[in-house]
């Protein structure tokens, strides 16, 4: 087993350290994985030649806490922790978590709300004169003025709100290394700005760099327009070839500005990150305290690729990974599949082979390589595009070498399959092996909504492209004798949702047979279309006014008519009826959804249904069966 990075002064003592390059922050337990972003950072400035010490979740309320490793030569790098600490800490309904799966043993409470700010304060309370380098997921979608869901206001840029030096955003591993360079030859923090994939403060940016001036913050924070037209110029320019540098004003004589983001990394530089000696657990200090719970997720999976061209709007993935693909050989792949076959608690399951969306393996098409991706077009929403590459042929090799390996029993995909992308493919080879040996029973999918005007909004294919993907599902599955299900993800209360939509979609469920067992709420995380939209009711790519459920009861009627068959949501399900004007689905007809209430006259069906819904499985289909994991939605 590789050695982990030093955690202690006797760890720096034993390595014939008097002083780290960098200490590293980080809102996690260390684990040693390269399933986690601090793993990755300190292995690359390791293998780059610098001393990396590791100080897991620091007492934020004791300021001895961040002297436990002294001050580092270069700087202090600071992470909150592979989640965003406020979606780690936070419900959707904003009701605190009772566990923390990036913690020992999984207790809540070892890290502060807004993790990242409050590390970064400390280390400057401390030491005031030390460079402190941001990074991060907390950090990346938190990079410029942003909707903070949990304050209900518009923040400024974290960068300001840390008293960082230096923000580094996205995939970090390239800046990361330019960085401590640049340090190490004597360069001041300040003086750092010519970086890609990083943000820096100045009284006064430069003039001779092509860039485009955001509206101001405190135009942002006093209407909502403004913030929806500084994100579509955001989300113009998060692509390496074409994105100019931004600058976003904080009064006259402050200004926070982003370099353009990092080119993707080569296929050999993806295999060298992940080749690095990484010890593949938790620090064994955790032991006694139970083990970190999140490596039972990641320690039998493998990545293969990175980015994704889908276009979520719910998700933020565009905004730290980019839209280039960006994947590793399968040599690199079967090295890393070869260290968890030798793995002392592996049973032959491959748990995952994928990334951001598993069947993912090259970019959608070849001029995104040499001129990027398109600024105003979609490569798969609302269609796909004529140019888009549809070949799951190398996913399919690799698939297939995996499994001949010895000790391998099977091999899943978890990590999420897009749908529309594997319609586009017209060679059903990879689909036909994915029915017969990747799915357990179960193939978890995310058409998140059957109502087409939501689905318009979330960025997701029209349900009739989900129908189309069942039904060959169901025909594969048929003609392999086989008997396995899709269990759908669905998300209620996402802006353009009415009351109207929430029943087409309980209508639909109720036509399947299918009585979900969890349901997801819309959450507005940092950096999202869907989140602009939540908070200023604006489409940013269009400028067109959103119907936006924000109320908590509404919301909760949303939620409860998804899982309409449940008696604890009785009364809520019909209060959603009553307001929806859809009456007719309260009583023992075999379409209602619910009883009457006692005392109340069943009302007959209407001769023509009312619904808008128009995506109705036909019976010849299974129904889905429940699922309780909830895996990565796509």
């Amino acid at each position: 087993m590789a050695e982990f990075l030093p955690i202690s002064k006797q760890d720096m003592e034993d390595r014939g350290w008097a002083q780290c390059d960098f200490v590293y922050v980080i809102g996690d337990a260390y684990v040693d994985h390269p399933s986690f972003g601090h793993a990755i950072i300190s292995r690359v400035l390791e293998d780059a030649g610098y001393n990396v010490g590791i100080l897991s979740q620091p007492d934020w309320k004791n300021p001895d806490s961040i002297r436990a490793l002294g001050e580092p030569r270069l700087g202090f790098l600071v992470m909150g922790g592979n989640m965003d600490s406020m979606v780690n800490h936070y419900s959707v309904s904003k009701r605190r978590r009772e566990s923390d799966a990036f913690t020992p043993g999984g207790v809540m409470g070892k890290r502060p709300d807004y993790a990242a700010v409050v590390y970064c304060n400390l280390i400057r309370r401390v030491y005031p004169h030390a460079t402190i380098l941001l990074g991060g997921i907390e950090a990346s979608l938190r990079r410029l003025a942003h909707y903070d869901y949990w304050s209900g206001k518009r923040k400024r840029s974290i960068l300001l709100d840390s008293q960082a030096d230096l923000l580094m955003y996205g995939m970090g591993e390239r800046a990361v290394v330019e960085i401590a360079d640049a340090l190490n030859s004597g360069m001041k923090a300040k003086d750092i700005t010519w970086i890609d994939g990083t943000v820096f403060s100045c009284k006064e940016p430069d003039g001779a760099v092509e860039q485009i001036v955001l509206p101001s913050y405190e135009e942002i924070v006093a209407d909502g327009r403004k913030y929806a037209e500084s994100f579509r110029i955001q989300s113009q320019n998060t692509d390496p070839f074409t994105a100019k540098r931004l600058v976003e004003p904080y009064g006259k004589n402050l200004f926070v500005v982003q370099n353009p983001p990092q080119k993707p990394l080569t296929q050999a530089e993806m295999d060298h990150v992940y080749d690095l000696p990484y010890a593949r657990t938790y620090h064994p200090s955790y032991e006694a305290l139970g083990g970190v719970p999140a490596i039972a997720e990641v320690k039998f999976s493998l990545v293969s690729c990175r980015g994704c061209f889908g276009a979520c709007s719910f998700c933020a993935l565009t905004f730290h990974q980019g839209r280039i693909i960006q994947a590793r050989s399968h040599e690199s792949i079967l090295a890393e599949a070869e260290k968890i076959i030798a793995d002392p608690d592996f049973k032959g399951y491959i748990h995952d082979v994928g990334g951001p969306t598993a069947n993912f393996r090259h970019p959608a098409c070849d001029k995104q390589l040499t001129k990027g991706v398109c600024q105003n077009r979609q490569c798969l929403f609302p269609t796909p595009c004529r140019n888009l590459k549809a070949d799951h042929s190398d996913y399919l090799s690799l698939l297939r070498k995996l499994r001949k390996l010895p000790g391998v029993k099977k091999v899943f995909i978890r990590s999420g399959i897009r749908f529309d992308y594997l319609l586009a493919d017209h060679n059903d080879t990879f689909f036909k092996e994915l029915v017969k040996y990747h799915v357990s029973g179960q193939l978890k999918v995310a058409p998140e909504h059957v109502a087409d005007a939501v689905l318009d909004l979330m960025g997701k294919p029209r349900n009739r492209v989900y129908e189309a993907f069942l039904e060959k599902y169901d025909r594969l599955n048929r003609q392999m004798g086989l008997k396995q299900f899709v269990v759908p993800y669905l998300m209620s209360s996402h802006p353009g949702s009415t009351l109207k939509e929430a029943v087409a979609l309980a209508e639909y469920l109720r036509d399947i047979g299918y009585n979900p067992e969890q349901v997801q709420d819309f959450y507005p995380t940092p950096s999202t279309v869907s989140t602009v939209m939540y908070d200023t009711g604006l489409d940013p790519r269009t400028m067109k006014p959103v119907y936006v459920p924000t109320n908590p009861h509404e919301k909760a009627m949303q939620r409860a008519l998804i899982q309409y068959k449940n008696p604890k949501n009785y009364r809520l399900v019909h209060e959603a009826l009553v307001k929806a004007g859809r009456t007719d689905l309260i009583g023992y007809g075999k379409k209602c959804l619910i009883p009457p209430a006692p005392g109340e006259r069943s009302k007959p069906m209407p001769k023509k249904p009312t619904s808008s819904h128009r995506g109705q499985r036909d019976k010849k289909t299974p129904p889905a069966r429940g699922g309780k994991g909830r895996g990565s939605r796509r």
